[in-house]
């Protein structure tokens, strides 16, 4: 079985900068870490931050000390300026890429914009931007919600930037014909652009795909569904525990990808197991 690694698996940039922020503070000795809300969306970077004494804050405390951590996917303005009334020094690791999302939102808001954000309702990043949107802000992520949006004035639209682009575009379009005039910021990152792109490209060289993430990353499982709606086995896993061998037997070629919060190692180690899943297997038909 040959393994065929995408060029664009592992952190993205913003996943990074965030990670390496807080791994900064932590050699800096301070003495009370926290970080407001998963720092990224992935288990094995979460608890190796836990291993070096950086803990969850789940709700905010009338006050604090030490540092408290914004996380990757950003906050709304509300939360972030009831953290720095908590007395905390308050570090802001939102990824840039977000950080230019909730500018375009604010800045729109004040000249009389609603803001349609094409994104996953319930996600981190999304309920960030909501907030910067205030009771404008509206969340679209199919053809019914669509159906369902009520706009009344001049609106823009702008998309989470771990979104898929094509369903974006899609969505896009019906927005505009239903309500003509909307100012559109695609605001998909470059690093999601290209994973999605690969991922395409990658379903037609191999005969499945392993994509590697943790099981609440959205961008993770983005690239799941566009591979398996293009007829591409998929398998989902978070760490080499989860790859059964019997399940690969059939294929002689298997792609591997990962979301942008997977680390190196974590990728590392599911090509190794795949590539000795191969040398297992002729081993035993050497022996029979």
């Amino acid at each position: 079985m040959e393994v065929v690694l995408a060029k664009n698996a592992g952190f993205c940039m913003g996943v990074r900068r965030a990670v390496e922020t807080t791994l900064d503070m932590v050699q800096k000795g301070e003495t009370t870490i926290t970080t407001f809300g998963p720092l990224i969306h992935n288990p094995q970077v979460l608890k190796l931050l836990e291993k070096q004494g950086v803990r969850i804050l789940t709700e905010i405390p009338d006050q604090a000390t030490g540092a408290i951590i914004i996380r990757a996917h950003g906050i709304p303005p509300e939360e972030k300026k009831r953290l720095e009334a908590t007395g905390a020094m308050v570090e802001d690791a939102t990824c840039p890429r977000v950080l230019k999302v909730q500018a375009i939102i604010a800045r729109h808001k004040n000249e009389g914009f609603a803001t349609v954000i094409i994104g996953d309702r319930d996600h981190a990043e999304v309920e960030g931007l909501r907030g910067y949107a205030g009771n404008t802000g509206q969340v679209v992520n199919s053809e019914a919600d669509v159906a369902a949006l009520q706009l009344d004035g001049p609106y823009i639209v702008v998309s989470q930037t771990t979104q898929d682009e094509r369903l974006f575009e899609r969505l896009k379009e019906m927005i505009l014909q239903k309500y003509p005039g909307g100012e559109v910021f695609n605001t998909i990152c470059d690093s999601t652009h290209k994973r999605q792109e690969e991922v395409r490209l990658l379903c037609q060289e191999v005969e499945a795909l392993v994509v590697v993430g943790g099981k609440t990353s959205a961008n993770t499982k983005r690239l799941g569904e566009i591979a398996e709606s293009l007829g591409c086995p998929v398998f989902m896993v978070e760490s080499e525990t989860d790859l059964e061998p019997q399940a690969f037997k059939r294929y002689a070629r298997i792609g591997v990808t990962a979301g942008a919060s997977t680390p190196n190692w974590v990728i590392s180690r599911i090509v190794e197991v795949l590539e000795n899943m191969t040398k297992e297997g002729k081993k035993n038909a050497e022996l029979v």
